[in-house]
């Protein structure tokens, strides 16, 4: 649960519940390796799926590209908009775990940090 910060969580729509499901199973993986690896350090979604590992094709984040895609939008488009999506559904994922994360909004995106001693 998030102990500072925005509260505020956004659905999406348009994508079936098992492919959120399948996300947010792939991104709380992603969290729980960087809380072992880095547990002092802040992170944003690009900081776990950006970068090296900003090709989605082969993990469930692509169906989030796909979608718009499908629905007539640009490359670039897709991609930021992918990103965006990608960022709430991180959000959710952090809200519902059991851990607790301090929270802050930069000018480009949320961060999150885990808060060992809570």
């Amino acid at each position: 649960m998030i102990c500072q910060g925005d509260d505020t969580l956004r659905e999406l729509t348009g994508l079936p519940d098992a492919e959120q499901k399948r996300i947010m199973d792939f991104l709380q993986g992603s969290v729980y390796c960087w809380c072992k690896n880095r547990p002092d350090e802040w992170f944003a979604m690009h900081n776990l799926m950006g970068g090296d590992n900003r090709d989605w094709s082969t993990t469930p984040l692509a169906v989030l590209y796909s979608r718009h895609i499908q629905n007539g939008k640009t490359d670039e488009e897709a991609f930021n908009t992918a990103a965006q999506d990608s960022g709430w559904l991180l959000k959710r994922v952090i809200h519902a775990d059991a851990r607790r994360f301090a929270t802050q909004d930069t000018a480009i995106n949320r961060q999150y940090r885990w808060l060992q001693d809570s």
